[in-house]
């Protein structure tokens, strides 16, 4: 499957076979592709906390709408970003680059970050979007489907993993093997209303 098709297949689906177990080499080439994603000043700064213990998916389901895609799915991982993955040694980032970037790019990112806490929390929004549609994506072309969820309560989850006080929670992703068709795709709207050329009007 190519990656127009991959887009063109991927749903939300909600409705996943508890008894497929995700084999360990799929899991890790799952997250090697979702960790490819980009990143502002290549920060990498999304983290993918696989949730497997079976007790906690239960304790998670409870504070999601107890939907069932979050203990029935192989795989769910919770995206999560490093609010403070500037500080902590920047240079690592371009550690690969030639002199004369890494130069240029290292005290960027403090001038970048430095003060702006919308800005490093957009940031983080940002990457972990982009990392979970690779996530996404990278499922489709394995065999699996998956579903992208915001139903949950994010502060219970939050305690729940012990989160660190410098990350924020993004999303889930539940992944799978379904055993029910995904609903009808949503009608998208039109190209007029959804596509501005140069300024809106």
């Amino acid at each position: 499957m190519n990656i127009t098709q991959a887009i063109d297949h991927r749903r939300a689906v909600k409705h996943f076979d508890p008894g497929h177990a995700m084999p360990e080499a799929e899991l890790r080439e799952l997250l090697r592709l979702a960790r490819l994603a980009p990143s502002s000043f290549n920060l990498q700064n999304y983290r993918f906390v696989v949730i497997r213990d079976g007790e906690l998916r239960r304790k998670i389901r409870a504070v999601a709408w107890d939907q069932s895609q979050v203990t029935d799915a192989s795989a769910l991982i919770l995206l999560c970003a490093d609010l403070r993955a500037h500080e902590k040694d920047p240079a690592r980032y371009w550690a690969h680059a030639p002199q004369p970037v890494q130069d240029f790019l290292v005290p960027a990112i403090g001038q970048f970050y430095g003060g702006k806490p919308q800005l490093i929390r957009d940031e983080a929004m940002r990457s972990i979007g982009l990392a979970g549609m690779t996530l996404m994506l990278a499922a489709v072309g394995l065999g699996y489907e998956s579903c992208p969820m915001i139903g949950f309560d994010a502060e219970a989850v939050s305690k729940l993993i012990n989160l660190p006080p410098d990350h924020a929670i993004g999303f889930m992703v539940a992944i799978g093997k379904p055993v029910q068709a995904p609903w009808p795709r949503g009608e998208r709207l039109l190209d007029a209303e959804m596509v501005i050329h140069n300024r809106f009007g």
